[in-house]
């Protein structure tokens, strides 16, 4: 599954099952080849034709304008402060990947730009400026109204700004933690192999065990981790 269908399904909500992965459908290996060989020479390594074509499709569309990216810009910032040394949502292309998502997913276009309407309004009419040109203090004020919603009530039916709120607070976080600035941030390095000595011995004496020497020499020397070992007809460990 790739980051835009696992996304897609978290926003999409509660009771949506799980996407398949659907492989690409070849006629031989020698198709599957040529369609793993396409993918390595675009930057959306691993996808289908299918999906290469609807990425594709998508960034060739324009959904926000100008003004409406650089208040998302500012927005996702407010909500999620820029930290060093990798950076915030800007270095993470996270309104890039928002204007993406309300591509993808045309029902959610209505909420984001009828919100992005509503921090305008709202700010024009407290502050007289647009929210993106107001003063930190002023943007936080604003947001501090709608942040929280009610969890009492079903959240399609609360107020047009609590929902948009909802919304881009969730693509802020889904697509900056998603993104390589934002693993850098987790500091995750991937699937690395770790060494095991043993277990810790505050719990073998809670059990009242412990190692016998010989065996912790033989069995939990890293430097060996690579070697065979082999035991005698009556199961005793030679080396």
């Amino acid at each position: 599954m790739d980051r835009r269908k696992s996304i897609q399904t978290i926003i999409l909500g509660a009771g949506a099952s799980a996407l398949a992965f659907h492989g690409c459908k070849t006629d031989g290996p020698d198709t599957a080849k040529e369609a793993v060989a396409a993918a390595e020479n675009t930057h959306y390594f691993g996808r289908t034709p299918e999906e290469l074509e609807l990425i594709e499709k998508l960034n060739a569309e324009q959904l926000f304008t100008e003004h409406e990216m650089e208040t998302i810009a500012v927005l996702s910032t407010v909500i999620l402060p820029p930290r060093e040394p990798n950076g915030g949502p800007i270095e993470a292309e996270v309104p890039e990947f928002i204007e993406f998502m309300g591509k993808d997913i045309p029902e959610l276009q209505l909420t984001l730009k009828g919100g992005l309407m509503w921090l305008d309004h709202k700010s024009n009419s407290d502050f007289g400026t647009e929210f993106k040109l107001a003063t930190l203090d002023q943007q936080k004020q604003i947001l501090d109204t709608i942040c929280y919603h009610d969890i009492e009530k079903p959240l399609d039916v609360q107020p047009l700004e609590i929902q948009f709120f909802y919304l881009m607070r969730g693509l802020t976080i889904c697509g900056y933690y998603s993104s390589k600035v934002g693993i850098a941030e987790l500091g995750y390095k991937g699937n690395t192999p770790n060494v095991w000595d043993g277990v810790p011995d505050d719990v073998l004496a809670q059990h009242g065990v412990s190692y016998d020497p010989e065996w912790v020499a033989k069995c939990i020397d890293q430097s060996t981790r690579n070697e065979i070992a082999t035991w005698d007809e009556n199961g005793k460990l030679l080396t």
